[in-house]
């Protein structure tokens, strides 16, 4: 690998814009020292998550296969350790913890669209949803909210992929846990969610933000896909209002921005925004088949949860480059 190459001296400080205030209404209060259960606290939504509950007064629990690495970047976390696809470990947890609300967002994501993914998808996104919603069932009062995702085919159109299939099936299974058994559960369907701390690097955005950082060229698409982007706080909100909000149970609602941008217009605004005048690598790496620009219908989650997303793209995009530009200029420990 080579050297990063050295930051120009004329690269213009970037501008930051301030977050937006998040809400503190009444439902949200709800949680002040109530138990609420994570699955998926080590991933980019999930740590995210669990801050934000623990600012918000919660006594938040955190569910992972070998939670040993990660106590010590999550330390005011309950850890407990449990296999998402071995009901007898979630029963088992979930019975322990008792919580008031389960917010799952443990998933395998994968867009690929090998045949061999199909197995996989389905454990990992179908069987561990079923697998907490069963679970969540034998806690009298426990809410349940999961992480679904915008890529779910819409009427008669198929799925495009294992990974969307399986989130597919999950949503029929949620809308069968609360239609038979009266489960609290609200399927929030994600867009593109992109932010600080995104552990994955091989996402568009981390990715291109540690090139420009480093001086390297990105290898890219086209770049022409279309996508709506929402930030990763604006997410946060949107479980943080659906474990709290009473009529959200039973409903599948869109979390975005209900606007698309397509990925050149990403890269190019972090390239402004990190002072970058260089090739972008655009047409290196081929389009993935059947790929569908989804934009999210953002009406029913503003009309049942108060929720819009209030974070703008050049805003957003700017702290995420600000953070990894902190991070690569931290001094090690």
């Amino acid at each position: 690998m080579s050297l990063p190459a050295p930051r120009p001296a004329s690269r213009p400080a970037l501008s930051i814009p301030a977050p937006t205030p998040q809400g503190d209404d009444d439902p949200i209060r709800e949680l002040r020292g109530r138990r609420v259960l994570v699955t998926g606290a080590t991933g980019f939504v999930g740590r995210h998550l669990c801050r934000r509950l623990l600012r918000l007064g919660a006594e938040v629990h955190a569910l992972s296969r070998d939670p040993r690495p990660h106590v010590a970047t999550l330390p005011d976390l309950t850890w407990h350790r449990g296999d998402l696809t071995d009901d007898e470990d979630v029963a088992a947890v979930v019975g322990r913890v008792r919580p008031a609300a389960v917010l799952h967002l443990a998933s395998l994501v994968q867009g690929d669209r090998e045949s061999a993914l199909a197995l996989p998808m389905l454990e990992a996104n179908t069987h561990a949803a079923v697998a907490v919603m069963t679970a969540a069932h034998d806690v009298p009062g426990c809410r349940v909210v999961l992480a679904g995702s915008v890529e779910e085919p819409r009427g008669d159109e198929p799925p495009v992929s294992p990974y969307a299939a399986a989130k597919s099936a999950a949503t029929g299974y949620a809308r069968l846990f609360h239609a038979q058994w009266g489960l609290p559960v609200t399927v929030l369907r994600l867009a593109m969610v992109y932010g600080p701390d995104q552990p994955d690097t091989r996402k568009l955005v981390p990715y291109v933000c540690s090139c420009l950082l480093e001086g390297t060229t990105p290898a890219l698409s086209s770049g022409t896909r279309m996508i709506d982007w929402v930030y990763v706080d604006d997410v946060c909100d949107a479980f943080v209002r659906a474990a709290t909000t009473p009529g959200a149970a039973g409903l599948v609602l869109d979390v975005g921005s209900g606007r698309t941008s397509s990925i050149a217009e990403v890269v190019r605004t972090l390239a402004d925004l990190a002072g970058h005048h260089g090739p972008l690598g655009f047409g290196e790496t081929e389009d993935r088949r059947h790929d569908l620009a989804h934009v999210v219908d953002p009406g029913p989650a503003a009309a049942a949860l108060g929720w819009r997303a209030t974070t703008a793209l050049r805003a957003g995009l700017a702290r995420t480059l600000a953070w990894h530009e902190e991070q690569r200029t931290r001094p090690v420990a």
